[in-house]
């Protein structure tokens, strides 16, 4: 249906402040939003129960992480002490990286996100609830598969960081690395999962009149933050497929003996890792500058310049990922760029810390728990972000690399820049959620006890490092003047894991989510997500007309509590929210929301099944489980996309939306879109692979096939897309054309398959093996990852013909048509690409 432009004023015309129009029916919001019982639990997807879910998970991770820190510390206490052994402390160390970073810092703000970012841009939920469902239960199954690993003897040893050679089968040749490489990468995929989810919901369910000039400060960092997971990740999902490839195959991509060259993993995985510390910090840089304002009673300071200073730093990040790269013997002008890079994202980052310094000043703060760690988070990051300038110069890195200098450093950045804003998060927003506030004596305690351990733990560390002390070692000899500082860290760390335990007491004491009332706001703050709020979220969906909606428009609490704004009801008698322009927030189609499902778990399960079982080999119950994944998700895909009983819904206000759309006007588009741009990144990354890996030897790099296979090949791929786009366009010419477009994505997905199958050919007939060299390696990579489009190009086309034949093609509803148009015309264009990469260059 076509969309009807609703601008504001309109709106603004029906709904006055001061509004007393009749509100929607709260019993049937109540029923369709009911609370889950028994197995419901398990199966909910609205994002009041799977944000709870989420936020628990990340903290339980964070709670296990930080005790494997503690036996590490322990360890180090005193000179040769006994208490882990080598290997033992290997993978302790390594488990715990991986975790603080993969399994706490991004999922937790993730998690945070989930959870508020709903009842803060006024919808009843994200678009994709199902897909929020599926990223936390496949982030909680696989985090626990890999932290129970350390009890089974096949957690990895390799670091957090696992740098081949030392992870190679060479070097580590059971299933350990194994375990981290398919982990990282499942894990990783639930992260850009919730990405997806988190960009849609931002920019396409906000509350009419909440243009991007209003949008809070943290669904400005969320936004950013979700960009930044679809930019770098995939390049550690490269990263781990290639080392995989290698241990599993013996594609030489890191072996220097043929071809390889272990910086290639450097390089893949720092322009993921040197990010992610950003990643991890903007989000709970958004979460300070939502608090602050509340804290300080006042508005926050240079708005405008915060969102500026966002954006900046997300960008300048992807140039600083060679920072942790100058000892590799770099070429001077790259170490000067990334140097450069390095000094200069502190300027974004130092205007947010003055702009909260500044609020801080300009108001009236109350130091309660929340305002505590919100202070004690600017004072650790500040120190922990000039630590940062110090080791960006390329002289001071050179001597400090390695060193316990640098542990210093990252943990000062990450527990002031993550950690601490994390707790201020949780004491803040938790009555939002319990029934019950957190103990404001005992949270007093928490912070007092956790900032004294940050400083008693880290300060020393700086000393220890610059005195020579090597990181990543299980013990050291004595008469180094080690034994004292270390001995002052691993007291620190106790103390703040004391103060860990006192917040569980504290949360095992108070926490009483789910109930039918909350603790309320204890701050008067000025969000959305402060509007009392059942399982629905909001009674209504208000118009928002300024940054802090609950300050300046005294009346509107009130009103949306009454149902006296949009959809005060259920239009359809299911979940629904409405739907925005991207730009200027203005209504534009009822968004009808899936109803709670098993699918999306059993889909997590046999997905992290496949994983686990490939890892340890068991290929014909991995087989078993993948097709079990697959099946899942198409029964979970199958009740979308379906007939509605009505082309357009009232949402209030006499005020008429569509109740279907497609094409860009569609969250289904924009979500495909997101996905493809993540495949494009991955497909970049391999290409810059091919690259470097020629200008390291470019001698290895054989002949390729005759000129004709390009020809053909690239043929196929044209009159696929070709085939693909005709598909799309037939589908909304009438019943019979929608039809023959599902025979134009079949034969479109055939083209595909037959150009793959063609260039893989080619290069078996030319003599080009895998295992021989780097350049065999990086082609059939090439070919591995277009093969998986072939495969799902495959399904979908089965997916599109048992649509076909239980009679759910029609040219009114076209979204599945196009969706899976949008992924071969995609697949098309990126085999083509990868031929004209490997038959062309270099010099073909």
């Amino acid at each position: 249906m076509t969309l009807r432009r609703i601008p504001i004023s309109l709106l603004d015309e029906r709904f006055p402040t001061k509004s007393r129009r009749p509100a929607g029916e709260l019993p049937e919001l109540e029923e369709i939003w009911c609370r889950p019982k028994g197995w419901g639990w398990f199966t909910a997807i609205n994002n009041n129960f799977v944000g709870v879910y989420y936020v628990g998970a990340a903290m339980l991770f964070f709670v296990l992480a930080g005790a494997l820190a503690l036996l590490m510390r322990t360890q180090l206490a005193l000179p040769l002490n006994g208490v882990l052994g080598q290997e033992t402390y290997n993978q302790i160390f390594t488990v715990h990286g991986t975790m603080m970073m993969f399994l706490f810092a991004v999922p937790a703000v993730e998690a945070l996100g989930v959870l508020l970012l709903p009842q803060m841009l006024g919808a009843r939920d994200l678009p994709f609830p199902r897909l929020s469902a599926y990223a936390f239960w496949a982030y909680l199954i696989g985090g626990l598969a890999f932290f129970a690993s350390l009890f089974f003897g096949l957690a990895p040893s390799g670091g957090w960081f696992m740098y081949p050679p030392l992870s190679s089968s060479t070097w580590s040749p059971g299933i350990n690395a194994d375990f981290w490489l398919l982990g990282i990468g499942f894990i990783e995929i639930s992260a850009i999962a919730g990405a997806i989810e988190i960009i849609v919901g931002v920019l396409r369910t906000r509350a009419p009149g909440m243009t991007l000039d209003k949008l809070p400060v943290f669904a400005w960092a969320m936004l950013i933050f979700a960009v930044m997971i679809i930019v770098a990740f995939p390049s550690v999902i490269l990263a781990t497929t290639l080392m995989e490839l290698e241990r599993a195959l013996n594609w030489p991509f890191f072996d220097p003996a043929r071809g390889g060259d272990p910086l290639l993993w450097q390089h893949l995985f720092w322009f993921f890792g040197h990010p992610e510390v950003y990643i991890i910090f903007l989000p709970a840089a958004g979460a300070m500058s939502t608090i602050i304002p509340a804290v300080a009673r006042t508005p926050l300071v240079a708005y405008p310049l915060v969102v500026l200073a966002m954006l900046a730093t997300g960008f300048i990040s992807f140039g600083v990922w060679a920072h942790h790269m100058f000892t590799t013997g770099m070429p001077r002008l790259s170490i000067n760029v990334f140097s450069a890079a390095s000094m200069a994202v502190s300027i974004p980052a130092g205007i947010q810390v003055f702009a909260w310094i500044a609020t801080l000043a300009d108001g009236r703060p109350r130091f309660t728990t929340t305002g505590l760690f919100i202070i004690g988070s600017v004072i650790i990051f500040t120190m922990g972000g000039l630590t940062g300038v110090m080791v960006a110069m390329v002289p001071f890195d050179w001597q400090a690399h390695d060193t316990y200098f640098v542990v210093a450093h990252l943990h000062y950045v990450l527990i002031g820049g993550m950690v601490f804003p994390m707790f201020a998060a949780i004491y803040y927003w938790l009555p939002m959620v319990s029934a019950r506030p957190l103990s404001e004596r005992l949270g007093r305690w928490v912070f007092a006890l956790m900032f004294t351990g940050v400083h008693v733990t880290f300060l020393p560390m700086h000393l220890t490092g610059l005195m020579g002390m090597p990181r990543r070692v299980y013990t050291y000899l004595p008469g180094r003047d080690w034994e004292l500082p270390n001995l002052i860290s691993t007291l620190g760390a106790f103390i703040f894991g004391i103060a860990v335990a006192l917040w569980i007491f504290d949360m095992i004491r108070n926490f009483r989510p789910f109930g039918d009332r909350e603790a309320g706001d204890l701050h008067q703050s000025p969000g959305l997500e402060w509007v009392p709020a059942g399982l629905y979220s909001l009674r209504s969906i208000p118009i928002v007309k300024s940054l802090y909606p609950l300050w300046d428009q005294p009346d509107l609490k009130a009103d949306v509590v009454a149902g006296r704004y949009l959809l005060p009801g259920s239009a359809m008698g299911g979940r629904e929210t409405i739907l925005t322009s991207a730009i200027e927030a203005e209504p534009q189609a009822l968004l009808r929301m899936p109803a709670p499902s098993p699918w999306p778990i059993w889909a997590a399960v046999f997905t992290a099944g496949f994983f686990l079982l490939l890892t340890v080999q068991a290929y014909a119950a991995c087989v078993v489980s993948g097709v079990l994944g697959v099946y899942c998700i198409m029964q979970w895909c199958w009740s979308l996309d379906l007939p509605v009983e009505a082309e357009v819904a009232h949402i209030g206000g006499h005020i008429r939306v569509p109740t279907y759309v497609a094409g860009p006007a569609g969250h289904g588009w924009w979500a495909m879109v997101i996905t493809l741009i993540v495949a494009a990144m991955v497909f970049v990354m391999m290409a810059f692979s091919y690259v470097f890996l020629w200008s390291r030897n470019p001698a290895i790099w054989s002949p390729p096939p005759a000129h004709g296979v390009l020809y053909v090949g690239i043929g196929l791929y044209a009159g696929a897309a070709l085939a693909a786009l005709t598909a799309c366009r037939l589908a909304r010419l009438g019943r019979a054309c929608a039809r023959w477009s599902v025979a134009g994505l079949v034969l479109a997905a055939d083209l595909v398959a037959g150009a793959w199958i063609l260039d893989f050919q080619a290069w078996r007939d030319a003599g080009l093996r895998g295992e021989a060299s780097a350049h065999g390696a990086i082609v059939y990579a090439f070919l591995v990852w277009q093969s998986l489009f072939v495969g799902v190009a495959a399904l979908m086309a089965i997916y599109a013909i048992l649509r076909l034949f239980f009679g759910l093609v029609a040219p009114e509803r076209p979204t599945t048509g196009d969706l899976i148009g949008l992924f071969l015309i995609y697949s098309a264009g990126q085999g083509g690409a990868s031929m004209l990469i490997t038959h062309l260059f270099p010099g073909a």
